[in-house]
């Protein structure tokens, strides 16, 4: 099910559009939104899981270059966990899972969501949603617009890239 926005007005960086015309948003369905999660936490994963294989070819704990090795590998993961998830969608308003999958952060009013509210998103909304067992991810299952208990607390929304559909357009081409 596409779930539209119905009559709303926002001021937009990317499109102006008249006062009062219908927002054509299509929101991003639940398991799309696992799965960019999903490609953002195995790219991050990957480069601690790179950093410990060569920390063991370097000798593991006991020599000192393998201590680095494995130390330098944690920097440069917690360094592109926040440029991925804090800095680019701020910025772009995708993350590299978000921009595999054709999505985009923005605020409720349709605007990009700027670098605070990107870290705010993430950095603290992203571990109070998973403090009681995963519910404040299960809420964007139930809100018509997919928002989750992160999206909630930054005031962000997550929408497919391309070409807005209605939902009477959709209707349209599965009845012909």
């Amino acid at each position: 099910m596409i779930a539209v926005e119905g009559t709303a007005t926002r001021r937009s960086n990317e499109k102006s559009r008249a006062v009062g015309q219908p927002d054509r948003r299509v929101y991003a369905p639940f398991s799309l939104r696992c799965g960019a999660l999903l490609i953002d936490y195995v790219l991050l994963i990957s480069i601690v899981a790179i950093s410990t294989l060569i920390a063991r070819l370097l000798g593991g704990g006991a020599r000192m270059a393998g201590g680095s090795a494995e130390t330098v590998g944690l920097l440069i993961a917690v360094l592109a966990a926040v440029l991925d998830l804090g800095v680019l969608p701020g910025i772009t308003g995708r993350t590299v899972g978000k921009w595999a999958t054709g999505l985009r952060i923005q605020q409720v009013t349709g605007e990009e969501i700027g670098i605070g509210r990107a870290m705010l998103r993430h950095f603290v909304g992203y571990p109070l949603s998973s403090l009681p067992l995963g519910f404040g991810f299960l809420i964007a299952t139930f809100t018509t617009r997919g928002r989750a208990l992160h999206d909630l607390i930054a005031g962000t929304v997550i929408v497919r890239e391309g070409t807005p559909v209605s939902v009477d357009a959709t209707t349209r081409r599965r009845n012909t």
